[in-house]
């Protein structure tokens, strides 16, 4: 069910990929397992988060990340792992919070579509 994107977004993510660092599915779930210190951010839209989101997750979504990091997370060394559905979307939004100053943010690239694919684990509300 993965979404069309046109090719001027997919211009602008690529643009971005070029500047953030990304990490696989695997990597982080390794992470997770071994209890590494780090804030899990997910970048979806309210109503995606809503239906399922990684476990440890919190969520700062793409509309409001940039104005609310800095009160959420006031150290720009902390480490950040963001994603989305597959990767576009944490992808521009690590770009931007390098670009305000925080120099340890990852991308998960794949999102949550692979991370489902791949049967880890999930939380879903109700």
């Amino acid at each position: 069910m993965a979404h069309k994107h046109s090719p001027a977004f997919l211009r602008l993510v690529d643009d971005a990929k070029r500047r953030v660092r990304e990490v696989t599915t695997d990597e982080i779930k390794a992470k997770l397992d071994r209890d590494e210190k780090f804030l899990l951010v997910d970048v979806r839209e309210e109503s995606e988060w809503a239906k399922d989101h990684l476990p440890h997750a919190v969520h700062l979504g793409k509309g409001i990340i940039e104005r609310d990091i800095e009160e959420r997370v006031p150290r720009n060394d902390a480490p950040l792992v963001l994603y989305c559905g597959g990767g576009f979307r944490s992808a521009l939004a690590a770009d931007n919070l390098q670009k305000m100053g925080y120099t340890n943010v990852l991308s998960m690239d794949g999102g949550i579509r692979e991370w489902r694919e791949k049967g880890y684990p999930l939380v879903k509300e109700g």
